[in-house]
């Protein structure tokens, strides 16, 4: 399975963010990391983007390690993000009985 984070800030903004991701905590060991991506545009700001893959046994640790890594950032002006697990087909058919 796969979680995607996506994250937005005005680009006044991206020196702060840049500090405190330099402070953040590590990806855990159980996490795979692919990313960030980064784009901007002039009516979102800087956009980045962030895939992390781990096993369905771990996806509550994922996300609760996810949400306090995004606690990180907090504070900074006009910082927004979500976190959004995806499944593999496979197990969403098992979630509707396929």
């Amino acid at each position: 399975m796969v979680i995607f984070t996506t994250v937005s800030y005005p680009s006044e903004s991206a020196k702060e963010l840049a500090t405190k991701f330099l402070e953040a905590p590590q990806i855990p060991d159980y996490m795979t990391k692919h990313g960030p991506y980064v784009s901007a545009n002039r009516t979102d700001g800087v956009m980045v983007t962030s895939l992390y893959e781990l096993d369905n046994a771990k996806l509550a640790e994922g996300l609760d390690f996810l949400g306090n890594y995004m606690a990180t950032y907090f504070g900074v002006p006009g910082f927004m993000y979500e976190v959004t697990p995806y499944f593999e087909i496979e197990e969403a058919m098992k979630m509707i009985g396929m």
